[in-house]
């Protein structure tokens, strides 16, 4: 603890005082950033802020006012929904969203920004061409590492040596057993 400031010494010399005392101790040394040049961080003056989002790995988004921060919920919805497991949660998530937007149509905060509800049928009809799109996605995908066969003939033939092989096994392990 810092010992108290006498009655006849200025603010400044005492100030000075401590801080040669505490440099003197070396409190001052091995601290982050010793050596390097204070940043310059021009005139912004919620350099601070930007500096602690970052830090803290955040988005700036959540500084934004409740009826932006809706409008770019709203405008990222379709990709939001087109991820959705099924048609309930979509219309789950749409009735959330239309929930906060007239909880903010209700009480503003002052900003005129244009909001509206969210349909939740255009939004399932999103989700339905989205998760149609996906699926063909992956059919394609299954279909190109599958080895393909030349002709129906060895299609046949490997469908038979299967059948064959399975009708071996069982013969053994019947023959052994007897």
């Amino acid at each position: 603890m810092t010992e108290r400031k006498r009655w006849d010494l200025t603010f400044e010399t005492w100030i000075e005082r401590q801080i040669r005392v505490a440099q003197d101790r070396g409190d001052f040394d091995d601290l982050p950033g010793y050596g390097k040049p204070i940043p310059d961080h021009g005139d912004d003056e919620l350099w601070w802020v930007k500096s602690y989002l970052a830090r803290e790995g955040l988005s700036t988004e959540a500084l934004l006012p409740p009826e932006l921060q809706l409008r770019r919920e709203i405008e990222r919805l379709p990709g939001t929904v087109g991820s959705a497991p099924s048609e309930k949660v979509v219309r789950e998530i749409v009735s959330d969203l239309n929930r906060r937007i007239a909880d903010c149509l209700r009480f503003p905060s002052g900003l005129p920004v244009p909001i509206h509800k969210v349909d939740a049928e255009e939004m399932v009809e999103v989700w339905t061409v989205e998760r149609a799109r996906r699926r063909e996605e992956a059919r394609t995908a299954l279909n190109s590492t599958r080895p393909r066969l030349e002709t129906e003939s060895e299609a046949g033939a490997v469908r038979r040596g299967w059948i064959f092989r399975w009708f071996r096994r069982r013969n053994r392990h019947v023959v052994r057993e007897g």
